[in-house]
């Protein structure tokens, strides 16, 4: 998400999902919508029903979105930025950019249009491995659509080109006009509940609420004035894999973790673990217990969402109040509860009484969220922020008449093959990602038996020409090893995946796909290479 941040501000998502209703034409991208956000997924399936919109699909795999698209874009794993600089070259090539948006809306468009012009259509055909005509079709349904919406997802910020490939969007949006509209937008879609409002109110290393920068002295001013505190810290945080990398390196004694799971989602699980095992104190909050749980020290166990009354901030920045549905189990608490008693004993009376008494303090320190209020959020369905006072009714679509910064900047991206690339020892692909019936590491799911029915355990997804190759069938073990660590698992025969690369799952603790992909960061963002490591599968 940072990627976007120097010409779109936060990096949330530029539109409102009711848009989609309206648009022309989707372009999505490293994203299974309909396995991953349904409801996102059914307005898109909707939109070309009842309006004959369009649909290009860019993924390595052929999603059930991509059976339903107009154009699928196969690329290989990891070439992103190669594809969609071809696509502008194409849209350079056939004069099909917005040359009036790019003129008063936008700067350094020649420095774009410099690097675009290596990636004439054969040659990202040798990189990507799509048919140069049918990339020239995408560039020009892209293109031309009067209002086109774009959304990604994981699978295009989880590499170590995370930061290139959401930049390259951007331009890609910049370049075409879909921007500072309504139905256009980059459109990020998150990858777990709140995570826009955990990341809005600071949950960042190097930010306070609002993406207001800690090295910002003005800022650092007013939090110390809210909090009656003097020496804020301006120097920023660690982000999460490097906090873990400094607990296994001795630098980091202490850990406190709320709501996260690493000894499962992490990259090179088996030395995340080995970090959560060296670190002298660890606090694990959560509503369960957890694979990471079982290293902790001491356990605070939280509350569900229908448990407590606070606010949500959704994927399209639409903040809504939600309201306890259910007496909390007996010895559980609201987090806010736990981190005011936790921060009292440490030394600083955190006094809060209510959530509404945090909204107010959040209103008062963070101007996107300042109209904002508890007495608003009780009669709406929600206020997408940035939201300035009290009588504005909050923004569907950002940029309307100018960027964050003033003029959009194209920032052009190489495409930089993934950091572990398929070699003789180990010569096959290994991506992973989600199925519909299962969410993230399990720790909620996995307790319905329904959806452990539908999907009871960890697979390895092949193609049928691989298996062939490999002399396996549907259900055969096979050994899938990295040079990370080795699982055994049966396969699943996948005509859908492209031969060369392999899928699975980080659902399943007992056979977690994460002990073998590559703790290789952006090294911007520092976001895993989660979706790219080189693997060798063999016949058991």
């Amino acid at each position: 998400m940072a990627g976007l941040a120097a010409s779109f501000g936060s990096g949330a998502m530029t539109n409102s999902i009711p848009e989609m209703d309206d648009a022309d034409a989707f372009f999505v991208i490293g994203s299974n919508t309909t396995e991953q956000h349904p409801l996102v997924a059914a307005r898109i399936i909707e939109a070309m029903r009842l309006k004959n919109a369009k649909l290009v699909v860019a993924d390595p795999r052929r999603i059930g979105l991509a059976k339903l698209a107009d154009i699928h874009l196969m690329h290989r794993v990891g070439t992103d930025v190669a594809l969609l600089n071809g696509m502008m070259h194409v849209i350079l090539e056939k004069g099909w950019e917005n040359k009036a948006f790019i003129a008063e809306r936008t700067e350094n468009f020649d420095s774009l249009r410099e690097v675009v012009k290596r990636y004439p259509p054969e040659k990202t055909a040798a990189i990507t491995g799509v048919d140069p005509g049918t990339l020239s079709e995408a560039a020009e349904l892209y293109a031309k659509s009067a209002k086109t919406m774009l959304f990604y997802a994981m699978g295009i910020t989880q590499h170590t080109t995370g930061t290139d490939n959401v930049k390259t969007l951007a331009n890609l949006a910049m370049l075409t006009g879909h921007i500072g509209f309504p139905s256009t937008g980059v459109n990020p879609l998150r990858g777990q509940n709140n995570v826009q409002g955990a990341c809005d109110m600071g949950a960042l290393p190097d930010v306070f609420s609002g993406y207001q920068r800690v090295s910002d002295d003005d800022v650092i001013r007013k939090f110390e004035r809210a909090w009656g505190v003097g020496g804020l810290s301006r120097e920023p945080g660690l982000t999460v894999t490097e906090i873990l990398h400094e607990a296994g390196t001795g630098g980091i004694k202490g850990l406190y973790i709320m709501g996260e799971n690493p000894a499962v989602s992490d990259p090179e699980a088996r030395a995340v673990e080995r970090c959560l095992r060296k670190v002298e104190f660890l606090v694990v909050q959560d509503i369960f217990m957890t694979e990471t749980a079982k290293f902790a020290h001491v356990i605070l166990p939280a509350v569900s969402f229908a448990e407590k009354t606070g606010t949500f901030t959704n994927t399209e920045r639409r903040v809504q109040l939600s309201r306890q549905a259910m007496k909390p189990l007996k010895g559980c608490l609201d987090e806010w509860k736990i981190i005011c008693g936790v921060a009292t004993r440490a030394g600083y009376r955190m006094g809060y009484d209510s959530p509404e008494e945090i909204l107010r303090e959040i209103n008062e320190v963070t101007p996107s969220y300042r109209g904002i209020t508890w007495k608003r959020l009780e009669t709406v369905w929600g206020i997408a922020w940035p939201c300035p006072n009290e009588d504005h009714p909050g923004t569907p679509f950002l940029h309307k008449e100018r960027f964050v910064r003033g003029l959009g900047h194209f920032d052009p991206r190489e495409y930089m093959a993934a950091f572990e690339v398929p070699d003789e020892q180990y010569p096959f692909l290994l991506t992973t990602g989600r199925v519909g019936a299962q969410y993230h590491t399990g720790t909620m799911t996995r307790k319905i038996p329904l959806l452990e029915r539908e999907a009871p355990g960890a697979v390895l997804e092949i193609s049928p020409e691989d298996a062939v190759a490999l002399r396996v069938r549907e259900g055969s073990m096979v050994g899938l090893e990295s040079r990370r660590g080795e699982l055994r698992l049966p396969v699943h025969l996948n005509p859908d995946i492209p031969k060369g690369t392999v899928f699975g799952t980080f659902h399943f603790s007992e056979k977690n796909m994460n002990a073998l992909t590559i703790c290789a960061l952006d090294p911007v963002a520092k976001i895993p290479e989660y979706k790219s490591c080189a693997v060798s599968v063999r016949r058991l």
